[in-house]
């Protein structure tokens, strides 16, 4: 069998994919997979660590980019188009997944033109207009929150959770009592952030002093990681600042509170480790997505939501030495963390994939075989 898969441009599209990919290969180890990209996202340097196939294609954003660049997004499409047809086509695809970013409606059109049988993946709260657009040429729809439903054709939906790497199920919340140290993880999305690591920078003297004994992972992202190591070099903080993390399980595993953005896959693996969180939304987020995100771990009371119009050095300061330095309450939101986690998501898509491609099989050939 053949999946190709629509997923690129930031962490929280190609995570859940390579979730959802290993649980394919866990059923059946002959499975092949491919990725389809473009060279402006993170798909390069993810998929290559992941040991996983990445075709390129030539679709540009167009949400979001102005009115020039809109306009190349959109004169971008029929080239995209005939690129997807032809993977497709070469591949002999049993599977089309799309999981949102501007690489999925060409690549799930050309499934609907072929008779490919075709999902789609939605992480957020409130669903991006990628996946809102290709909503009529899937055939399943898979949610991470039962709020995206409304967006989509109800007998097509699936509330199933997000798709989780394997390695998160080991990662759960450790135990508060009696601690002395504690350690914080940071980090802005897949990519870094740097309203993040600036408030970081302006807080840490107000944070060493109330948490003399605090210990920092931080990912900064390309650009800032030499700025951000020195300020806490000169802060006398002990702390591992790196551009991009691996090993998450491992990360989380560490923590005893996060301070993050609010992505659909960060929530998901949050929860999965029960950690309690700092949650900091991307405030030009498409429809404002993160902020959905954070207030659905929030109402759980898992997280505290610092908007990014009042993040400051002295709010993030205070709010992460409130929180640490009450170890009841680091519990307390550790278990509802906890309590919202689901770790059948990848199981129960691959279940419905199964189901689907047994009862569409003999149209995706026809298809292929039709010399699409």
């Amino acid at each position: 069998m053949t999946i190709v898969i629509a997923a690129g441009g930031t962490g929280g599209h190609l995570y859940p994919a390579v979730a959802l990919v290993r649980e394919f290969l866990r059923r059946d180890p002959a499975t092949q997979a491919l990725f389809v990209g473009t060279s402006r996202g993170l798909e390069s340097k993810v998929l290559a660590h992941e040991r996983f196939e990445l075709a390129l294609i030539s679709a540009q954003p167009v949400m979001g980019k102005g009115l020039l660049g809109g306009m190349k997004g959109l004169c971008a499409l029929p080239k995209s188009l005939w690129q997807c047809l032809k993977i497709l086509r070469t591949k002999r695809t049993d599977l089309v997944i799309g999981v949102g970013g501007y690489t999925s409606p060409m690549v799930l059109l050309a499934a609907a033109l072929t008779g490919v049988p075709r999902v789609i993946l939605e992480p957020n709260a409130r669903p991006g207009m990628a996946n809102k657009a290709v909503g009529p040429f899937a055939q399943l729809v898979f949610l991470g929150f039962e709020s995206a439903a409304a967006s989509y054709t109800r007998s097509k939906v699936r509330v199933t959770g997000i798709p989780i790497r394997k390695a998160f199920l080991d990662s759960v919340q450790q135990s508060q009592e009696n601690r002395k140290t504690f350690h914080l993880l940071i980090f802005g999305g897949s990519q870094g952030a740097k309203a993040i690591n600036t408030a970081v920078i302006e807080g840490l003297p107000e944070l060493m002093t109330q948490l003399p004994q605090l210990t920092v992972t931080h990912q900064t992202g390309e650009s800032d990681q030499a700025r951000v190591a020195e300020a806490y070099r000169r802060a006398g903080i002990s702390a591992q600042v790196t551009p991009f993390l691996y090993d998450m399980p491992d990360e989380l595993r560490q923590a005893d509170l996060v301070v993050a953005r609010a992505g659909a896959m960060t929530v998901a693996e949050l929860t999965t480790c029960g950690k309690p969180a700092i949650l900091i939304p991307l405030p030009s987020a498409i429809y404002n997505h993160q902020m959905q995100n954070a207030k659905v771990m929030e109402a759980a009371g898992a997280a505290v939501v610092l908007p990014q119009s009042a993040l400051t050095g002295s709010t993030l300061a205070r709010a992460v030495a409130t929180i640490l330095g009450d170890p009841a309450r680091v519990q307390a939101m550790g278990a509802a963390s906890l309590a919202m986690r689901r770790t059948d998501a990848a199981e129960v898509i691959v279940r419905e994939c199964y189901a689907l491609m047994k009862g569409q099989h003999d149209v995706g050939r026809s298809g292929r075989e039709a010399g699409f």
